[in-house]
């Protein structure tokens, strides 16, 4: 499904650096490395996420702050934003041509925006995808 609008907020960005998407068990303390991320200034590329529920830890972070993981590569697309909380149905055209392609995603949401991580050996088919469905990247 294409974006609802032409709106620039719906244009979407690529990330460069690879992440990794990594899930602790709930008693298990969270790397002080990560930790540290969260907390430090930080450059406008930089992403982490962590997310603890009483099942699990999930941490998305770049794939540089944790080299010894050795988990499968993810690339993250970025919804530019920020939107308005009044948009519905974003994240379902955003992941619906990547779904009739067989495409798996990670979804995230903050609240600026949304963001999907693909396979990293998927992401070429997935900017594909999704510019033939309208999407349009920022260069």
């Amino acid at each position: 499904m294409p974006p609802p609008s032409d709106h620039p907020a719906l244009s979407l960005i690529l990330f460069a650096e690879s992440l990794i998407v990594h899930k602790l068990p709930i008693d298990e303390p969270i790397p002080d490395n990560l930790l540290n991320l969260l907390t430090k200034n930080t450059t406008q590329d930089s992403f982490i996420s962590i997310s603890r529920t009483s099942e699990e830890v999930s941490i998305v972070a770049h794939a540089s702050s944790s080299p010894a993981l050795n988990v499968p590569r993810w690339r993250c697309i970025k919804i530019k934003g920020p939107m308005d909380f009044g948009l519905t149905g974003i994240m379902c055209d955003f992941t619906t041509p990547l779904k009739h392609a067989g495409i798996s995603v990670f979804a995230l949401s903050t609240w600026n925006t949304d963001y999907i991580l693909v396979p990293e050996t998927k992401v070429n088919d997935a900017v594909n995808v999704l510019k033939e469905d309208g999407w349009k990247f920022d260069a």
